[in-house]
């Protein structure tokens, strides 16, 4: 079996926190793992499932000098950590737990210390006597696992798992296939997932297109308008068509949001400036949205649909936003005092943390 995990289409920071994305295959007699990872999240023993972004660990300091480290002093660090590490590979056929063992390790020179090193860990288990298949997962503390078999074309299964979840059983020197709708509803929760829990930024700058409406046809035209600009860049971005670095697009998101909340505060503007207005950020946030989809490692075979299934989801997480909002304070849009009790100061605190996140993906 062999896994490589392949990472992002935009360039990251080395903080940045992001899905393990593995490519699978299976053998009569042994599993191999091909992970490009960046090793150093794990050999500081960091909870990627409690934290987004490595300066938020208590581990950070340490995850900070260990990406100072030449090639051979992290691959010693990497061994020596080795039995901790190990426990966290859930490899199991039969029943029975697969003990893996490092077979070799790939470390580029340190490099610009503010992008992530992407190692490559070649890892192998043997595999019990039988023709059971192997299940595959990551416990909870590596966080999201996706586990893509490869060998069988563009039917090969690919998974979405959380940490501590595990595939299907892979069988021996064969590959697990799925169909096209599969990874179009997988995706459909991807996209979903992407604005509801995960998507804050999206979710404030949502509710700031909410809070400036007064009707909510307006509104509804205003999502859709900026559902099909990040779609166009989401496309262009994800097929390396445009390269835009993470560390420019994601202070300008924020920075979105904190205009869109000051917008809503001072009554600037009109629905139709609003509009065209909401689609320029839209290509903005697309952008953004291409770095999450390139963390998927989605095959070429079946980009489109997983694109248009994320949209969908994007979309779907953008509406159920709405209409959250709208069962809160709809209630009272057309009060008198509304405007001033509810959509002002809610702006006023959009506007606040969107300030924060520009000053935070600048200066710290």
């Amino acid at each position: 079996m062999s896994i490589a995990v392949v990472f992002t289409v935009l360039p990251a920071t080395a903080h940045e926190i992001r899905p393990t994305i593995a490519d699978i295959e299976v053998g009569e007699t042994a599993v191999t793992l091909s992970l490009r990872v960046t090793l150093e999240t794990l050999i500081a023993g960091i909870d990627l499932s409690a934290v987004e972004n490595t300066n938020d660990a208590p581990e950070a300091a340490v995850y900070d000098r260990l990406r100072a480290l030449d090639p051979d002093a992290l691959e010693a660090a990497l061994r020596e950590a080795w039995p901790r590490i190990s426990a966290g590979f859930i490899l199991q056929s039969g029943g029975a737990a697969l003990s893996p063992e490092i077979a070799a390790v790939q470390i580029p020179p340190v490099g610009n210390v503010e992008l992530p090193r992407d190692s490559l860990l070649t890892v192998t288990a043997a595999l019990p006597e039988g023709e059971a298949g192997v299940q595959i997962g990551l416990a909870p503390q590596f966080g999201t696992f996706i586990p893509r078999q490869i060998g069988g074309g563009e039917d090969a299964y690919e998974g979405f798992l959380d940490g501590g979840e595990l595939t299907p059983e892979l069988p021996r020197a064969d590959v697990l296939t799925e169909g096209w709708l599969d990874v179009f509803v997988r995706y459909i929760g991807a996209g979903f997932e992407h604005i509801i829990p995960l998507g804050l930024d999206h979710i404030l700058f949502v509710l700031g297109l909410f809070f400036f409406a007064t009707q909510l046809r307006p509104l509804l035209f205003q999502i859709t308008a900026f559902t099909v600009a990040h779609t166009i860049t989401l496309a262009l971005a994800a097929t390396g068509v445009v390269t835009i670095p993470a560390s420019i697009v994601e202070p300008m998101i924020a920075a979105s949001i904190v205009y869109v909340g000051i917008e809503n505060t001072f009554g600037w503007g009109s629905t139709r400036g609003r509009t065209a207005l909401v689609f320029v950020f839209g290509l903005l946030h697309g952008l953004g949205f291409a770095s999450v989809l390139g963390d998927y490692g989605i095959a070429s075979e079946r980009f489109a649909v997983a694109l248009i299934g994320f949209n969908i989801g994007v979309e779907f997480g953008q509406l159920a936003v709405i209409a959250i909002a709208f069962a809160l304070v709809g209630w009272f849009l057309h009060a008198t005092w509304y405007r001033k009790v509810i959509a002002i100061p809610a702006s006023l605190i959009i506007a606040a943390i969107g300030a924060f996140w520009v000053v935070e993906r600048t200066l710290l």
